[in-house]
């Protein structure tokens, strides 16, 4: 890794595992990724200032139309997590400032039914499609260099699921 690479920080992120009655994760897959089949759990950036609980309320309702009443925060994980963008995207994502993402996983049981999600809800939508998953098989739908990450959140939300 180049010098400029090691001297960029992580960006500020949370992930969120919203999981429903049937222990099933929502995933939905990216507008912007053509390159693959790739499916993700909601997750996005944490503003200057913003509380991690106000954060994850936000993206969630960003990313999947899903409204404070229809989700509950469960847990988070006791240590935030980091993955490393691969060389090829460093200095393309988030206006080049960051090497990868320090993310802070929260699961939440969601109270709701399909038609509480509007992946509409925000403007640009992040997702053109979802649906509801196994939490095992999530390291096998996400992008590769986040597998680590999706392992751990797994592993470490099991017992609630």
């Amino acid at each position: 890794m180049n010098a400029n690479v090691t001297e960029r920080g992580y960006r500020p992120c949370v992930g969120v595992m919203l999981v429903n009655a049937d222990g099933k994760v929502f995933v939905g897959r990216r507008i912007d990724n053509k390159e693959g089949d790739w499916w993700q759990m909601p997750q996005g950036g944490v503003d200057p200032g913003e509380d991690l609980t106000a954060a994850v309320m936000r993206e969630l309702h960003e990313e999947t139309g899903v409204t404070s009443d229809k989700a509950k925060i469960i847990k988070q994980l006791d240590e935030p997590l980091r993955y490393d963008l691969p060389e090829e995207l460093i200095g393309k994502l988030w206006g080049g400032q960051y090497r990868g993402q320090e993310q802070d996983w929260f699961l939440l049981r969601f109270s709701g039914s399909d038609d509480d999600i509007d992946l509409d809800a925000h403007d640009p939508a992040e997702f053109c499609e979802y649906r509801w998953v196994d939490p095992d098989d999530l390291p096998d739908l996400i992008v590769p260099f986040k597998k680590r990450v999706y392992r751990t959140v797994v592993e470490g939300f099991r017992d609630l699921i």
